[in-house]
């Protein structure tokens, strides 16, 4: 079975965090929500309180199949300001380990190199952070081993497309269909 694990820090937008989580499980992924402080608990960028399944600090990495990075304000700053987490996106970046990032949180992996020559989306506006990308206004964005997507609006076809990467096209489409996607 696959294992992702979701990063959420202060001021991440809620729906996209949550789309992922709910859509993943419903697929049978493992799916973890990691808080990056030493606290159990987030608050999104709506004011939503979220406990979280662990903290960084408990996390086994080489368990896992995936980074994902919901993005929000302050969220994308906060976990882009995380340098253990930033390590563990430069080394699953580097060994082909899939990383997933939607909404402001596609400029993390442009201003650390991950997007040249990569097509990626990102919120609109932001397109200027993804360095070297070829910038794409599709609603998702799959380049090799990373997944970039645009916004909230976006959230349950990143989702599926996160599903997909990790079981098939019939599981996702399947999910997307239980859900009156």
């Amino acid at each position: 079975m696959s294992r992702i694990l979701v990063f959420l820090a202060d001021g991440f937008e809620e729906i996209e965090g949550l789309t992922v989580v709910d859509l993943c499980r419903r697929a049978g992924i493992d799916t973890v929500t990691v808080s990056i402080s030493d606290k159990a608990s987030v608050v999104g960028s709506h004011g939503i309180e979220l406990k979280t399944d662990m903290t960084l600090d408990a996390v086994d990495f080489s368990a896992a199949n995936m980074i994902v990075l919901p993005g929000g304000m302050p969220g994308t700053r906060n976990l882009e300001g995380c340098e253990a987490l930033m390590e563990q996106v430069d080394d699953y970046v580097s060994k082909g380990k899939k990383v997933s990032a939607i909404c402001a949180a596609p400029s993390i992996l442009g201003h650390r190199g991950h997007l040249k020559g990569r097509k990626a989306c990102c919120y609109p506006g932001m397109e200027g952070e993804l360095s070297g990308a070829e910038v794409s206004f599709d609603k998702v964005s799959v380049a090799g081993n990373i997944i970039t997507s645009r916004g909230l609006g976006t959230a349950i076809p990143f989702a599926l497309a996160i599903i997909e990467s990790l079981t098939d096209k019939a599981t996702a489409d399947k999910i997307g269909q239980s859900v009156v996607y």
